[in-house]
């Protein structure tokens, strides 16, 4: 019989070896030896006897035990040969009583490569096993600034924690986002139990994963992995069944898909323009009724966030008050969340607006679990398939605000406070520094954070004495307080100047038209996240002067709102300083989206900085996790 598999293994070898011949790649085994950098860089490690993943085993040491196998590691030698016999006698011993001897290898950037076994590791491929046992040397390479090296010295920091060298992942910081999800702090250790669980949980996706296609996917099964624990939970994952898990797999395909293009969103930068044919017009495609639900973290009376987006909802009764009707839900925690999802989706809610970027994972569930249903989230640049996701460009409104306060900047000096470090929290910073300084060049912008641990905001505004100060952009009912837009001390009280509006009535209003207009359905078969993304030339931005403004100052208000919203200008355009240097040099460039979007430096006339994880409090840290600029190290 084990000359029958030879056969069976020398005809899959040579298939292989065809194969990679015709894709002009090499056609045997990988060898180490041709691919290290210069021995006195590299530093050896021995780490022992290992079970060494069969999978992750690619090639030889040495040049001259490559060329008997195919690159998949089937023979490729005659039936007749000793080669063949061996590997034939190693074949029944594996059937009778099983392989036991160790085999010796080296590892590289998580391949392996064989010394001793190279039959033996053959036979195991040729069988199907997940693992052999080896001693095992690590080669470790110099740290440089390419990607897979740095992916790899984060998978030695993950390694000495948990010494799981079977998952893999091709996007940097996914380790220490993988050692959040299954609940441990960063340095700490797994123990047995733990590490016999993640095998356990980590074998049954990854076996349904690629029973599905996954290997068609430009990911890893680690890469599918992390979003799947990161969506469901950890915890509940490892309390489904095998089919319970193998239908979730199924259901979150898209989610998977979407990681290949993780950077491709569907931008929509303003509302939709596109013209219904005649028979559109005639046969209207939306609903006919529409039931929204809004799910609000805090409450309006208690939160300018909050209260915002329920004067947007109220905007839509009065705007559609026969095709509409609304309900909103306030004070959901990251923990109930899901739960207020399926109570919408059972009170007949087919279209539900959650809030907050803290909502997006369980909009994310909510929406695979009930595909009728409609669910947005706001947040900004967040890649999900099944919801999509909306913001303003709310830096177009600071750029004004900014040109406001340098004008008025006496001193110099102007105070901003900000709440949380988000993707967009830093550049409305930057723009309303940016603006500040083309009014005045001299002005600087003191940055103070809210949501810092240990600090008096009120005792540095008094140290620095600024002329103007940026605080929240609205009032909130419980709050008497006249601190919000842009102010100055007068007699130890603020005088108004301006304020940043966002409309979030005409933003709901232009995106439920989208829906009743069938436009929305437009999008529904793109294979990329859909985020709307709309600003003053949408009219959901804008700025509110006071009428303690100088009449020319209002003037320029005009004028600059007027370039944005015509696409003539915009503020982040031209070269660009931050405080470390220079970060645009071409007078005529403008930053894309997506670098105004991700930006995580601030611009050379501010003076502060961004606060990182342990300085931030309590209730910041779920908000910066889900989308602050550093959340793998939160």
């Amino acid at each position: 019989m084990s000359l029958e598999d030879y056969k069976k293994a020398h005809k899959a070898g040579k298939k292989d070896y065809q194969n990679r011949l015709m894709r002009g790649e090499k056609p045997t085994l990988e060898v180490l030896d041709t691919l290290l950098p210069p021995k006195e860089s590299l530093s050896m490690v021995p780490l022992g006897l290992v079970q060494i993943p069969i999978d992750q085993i690619v090639g030889t040491r040495y040049e001259g035990r490559s060329n008997a196998f195919s690159g998949n590691y089937m023979p490729i030698l005659g039936e007749n040969t000793e080669f063949a016999r061996k590997w034939s006698d190693l074949c029944t011993a594996h059937e009778e009583e099983g392989i036991r001897d160790p085999i010796k290898a080296y590892e590289y950037m998580n391949k392996f490569y064989v010394e001793e076994g190279n039959k033996r590791v053959s036979v195991m491929k040729y069988f199907e096993a997940i693992s052999i046992p080896g001693n095992v040397t690590r080669i470790i390479p110099p740290r440089t600034d390419e990607k897979e090296n740095k992916i790899y010295f984060e998978f030695l920091d993950f390694y000495k924690v948990s010494k799981i060298n079977y998952i893999w992942f091709s996007k940097e910081g996914s380790f220490a986002k993988l050692q959040k999800a299954v609940g441990k702090q960063p340095d700490e250790t797994w123990n047995d139990d733990e590490l016999l669980d993640f095998n356990s949980t980590y074998s049954r996706f990854s076996s349904f994963f690629l029973a599905k296609g996954g290997n068609k996917l430009k990911i890893t099964p680690g890469d599918a992995f992390l979003s799947f624990i990161t969506l469901y939970g950890y915890q509940e994952l490892n309390n489904k069944t095998a089919a319970e898990m193998k239908e979730l797999v199924e259901k979150s395909w898209e989610e998977f898909k979407l990681l290949e293009n993780e950077e491709e969103i569907d931008l929509k930068m303003d509302p939709s323009t596109e013209k219904k044919t005649l028979l559109g017009r005639i046969l209207p495609t939306g609903p006919s009724k529409l039931k929204i639900a809004f799910i609000y973290e805090k409450t309006a009376a208690s939160s300018a966030w909050t209260y915002s987006h329920e004067l947007g909802r109220l905007h839509l009764e009065q705007t559609f008050p026969d095709e509409i009707s609304t309900i909103y839900y306030d004070s959901v925690t990251k923990e109930t969340i899901e739960e207020y999802l399926e109570k919408a989706i059972g009170e007949g809610c087919n279209l539900i607006f959650t809030t907050t970027p803290t909502f997006a994972p369980a909009s994310v569930k909510a929406a695979i679990a009930h595909p009728n249903v409609r669910i947005l989230n706001c947040s900004l640049n967040t890649s999900h398939r099944y919801i999509r996701t909306y913001y303003t460009r709310m830096h177009e409104a600071k750029f004004l605000m900014g040109a406001i306060a340098g004008a008025l900047a006496e001193n110099n000096r102007l105070t901003y406070i900000a709440d949380y470090p988000l993707f967009g929290c830093i550049a409305n910073i930057n723009a309303f520094a940016l603006g500040a300084k083309m009014i005045n060049p001299r002005a600087k912008v003191y940055l103070e954070w809210s949501s810092k641990k240990n600090i008096d905001i009120g005792e540095e505004i008094r140290r620095v004495d600024p002329a103007c100060i940026s605080g929240k952009d609205m009032v909130i009912p419980e709050e008497a307080s006249r601190y919000f837009g842009i102010y100055h001390m007068v007699d130890g009280h603020p005088r108004n100047l301006a304020m940043p509006l966002c409309h979030w009535g005409k933003f709901y209003e232009k995106l439920i038209r989208t829906i009743m207009d069938g436009t929305w359905k437009y999008d529904d078969n793109s294979s990329k996240a859909i985020n709307y993304w709309w600003g003053m030339s949408s009219g959901v931005v804008d700025v509110i002067c006071s009428q303690n403004l100088p009449i020319g100052t209002k003037r320029l208000v005009d004028l600059l709102k007027h370039t944005i919203s015509s696409g003539e200008f915009n503020p982040f355009s031209g070269i660009l300083y931050s405080q470390t240097g220079i970060i645009k040099s071409d007078p005529d460039h403008s930053l894309s989206p997506e670098e105004i979007m991700t930006m995580d430096w601030l611009a050379e006339n501010v003076i502060g900085s961004i606060p990182q994880a342990d300085e931030l409090t309590e209730e910041a840290r779920p908000v910066v996790f889900q989308q602050g600029l550093d959340s793998k190290n939160i």
